[in-house]
């Protein structure tokens, strides 16, 4: 692995507005300490979804080829 590779992700700072039924759920998973924060439940929500959608995703030339 090179040292590219084992350097994080830049990360790009949005923002986004969601239900407040979320927030105070994904606030219950702090507190539980199964995500560290806000942000973290977001990216790891966002990943888990396009992993499960990628073919779908793919259908709809999301990707590029």
């Amino acid at each position: 692995m090179s040292d590219d590779e084992k350097k994080s992700p830049r990360m790009r700072n949005i923002t986004i507005n969601i239900p407040e039924c979320y927030d105070k759920n994904i606030q219950k998973l702090i507190k539980l300490k199964i995500v560290p924060s806000r942000s973290e439940a977001i990216r790891t929500a966002l990943r888990e979804f396009i992993e499960n959608e990628d073919k779908n995703l793919e259908l709809l030339e999301f990707f590029d080829k």
